[in-house]
């Protein structure tokens, strides 16, 4: 019997790159903004998730080639 994948929890607010919004928006005010427009949290967003899928890429070949399925902590920061 085939085993059932897990659902992905999704904020109903999430921009097209599936990061909330409002957790952005917050990276954006620690950095020292007052506000911020949702157009901007929206690209942060798409940006963030861009690199983080270059990253991932990279941990993945990291963990096949040292004969692992399973993606590590190390494997994270060696493909920064």
């Amino acid at each position: 019997m085939p085993r059932k994948r897990k659902s992905s929890k999704r904020s109903s607010n999430s921009s097209a790159a599936d990061l909330p919004l409002a957790t952005v928006e917050r990276l954006i005010k620690k950095s020292g903004a007052e506000r911020v427009s949702e157009s901007a949290a929206r690209e942060l967003a798409l940006v963030l998730q861009e690199r983080a899928a270059v990253i991932s890429a990279k941990a993945v070949k990291l963990a096949k080639h040292a004969g692992r399925v399973t993606v590590t902590e190390e494997d994270i920061k060696m493909a920064r």
